[in-house]
């Protein structure tokens, strides 16, 4: 009985401790993650931190006419095109590789997710990106000397965005690559630049696509040039067709990073397109 009459007096302090233990445990929350904030795998040339989800593969086409500048002798562009065949698969939501051939090289390459921004969190998506190239345009009538090893170019990016609104998003691209053989003496094959790009929404279906590589330690003799390219994204039914203008007719890294030709101030500048199907 004295027990009992225990119990009933302790209840109320036992429920308010145990009320008052349960309000100091924090109620997990879940993390958003921004997504969408491009809707291509790449913007234009540069890569976009978007990736392949689990299990899908892209079979993409990319392909770039000839200048514009070669008037009707070159058909405004049609002639001497370039097109490169590309395969994406998601391994994971979070790891893509990919292979793909064109006239100028073929190339390999993964992309992976490393950090996603966060709504009222963690500012920006984080993605790396890495390639080998095996540059197909060296000859070896003109190289006698010309070994496999010399064809291979490796790059490395690291691609951080942010979705500022539902309409804008902005990249940067910090970039290492290294060609094992360059034409110009004096340029070092250990090269870097840093890539900008962003996408602009004006539209449901429609956005405007801009980005740009400068290379930061290119040889002052060197014929190539930093690239540029403009564009318009298309949504058609869950996919994106991509139309663009662009000074570089090389679509792999190793190209339109090291070996850009063409040149806006001069009117020397390619249009192309990126179509890709997702299976």
């Amino acid at each position: 009985m004295k027990n009992l009459i225990l119990l009933l007096f302790l209840f109320p302090i036992i429920t308010y401790s145990q009320e008052d233990l349960l309000t100091g445990i924090d109620t997990p929350v879940q993390k958003e993650k921004v997504t969408s904030a491009f809707k291509a795998l790449k913007i234009v040339n540069l890569e976009s931190t978007k990736l392949a989800a689990k299990g899908d593969l892209y079979f993409v086409v990319a392909h770039r006419f000839g200048s514009v500048q070669d008037g009707f002798e070159g058909f405004y562009g049609l002639d001497n095109a370039n097109t490169q065949i590309k395969f994406i698969y998601g391994i994971t939501n979070t790891i893509n590789m990919s292979a793909a051939r064109s006239e100028f090289a073929y190339d390999f390459a993964a992309k992976y997710t490393l950090f996603p921004q966060i709504k009222d969190g963690f500012p920006v998506t984080i993605a790396g990106f890495n390639s080998l190239s095996i540059n197909n345009k060296l000859k070896e009538n003109l190289y006698p000397k010309l070994e496999f090893k010399n064809r291979l170019t490796y790059v490395a990016q690291l691609l951080i965005s942010r979705k500022f609104t539902e309409n804008l998003s902005l990249e940067v691209v910090p970039t290492f690559f290294h060609e094992n053989f360059v034409e110009d003496t004096d340029q070092d094959n250990s090269q870097y630049a840093v890539g900008f790009g962003g996408r602009y929404k004006f539209s449901k279906r429609w956005s405007l696509n801009i980005d740009y590589a400068a290379h930061l330690n290119r040889s002052a003799n060197s014929l190539y040039n930093n690239p540029l390219s403009i564009g318009f994204d298309l949504e058609t039914g869950g996919h994106v067709f991509q139309m663009h203008f662009t000074s570089s007719q090389g679509i792999d890294e190793a190209s339109y990073l090291g070996r850009t030709t063409g040149d806006w101030k001069n009117g020397d500048v390619f249009f192309g397109f990126n179509l890709s199907r997702v299976f």
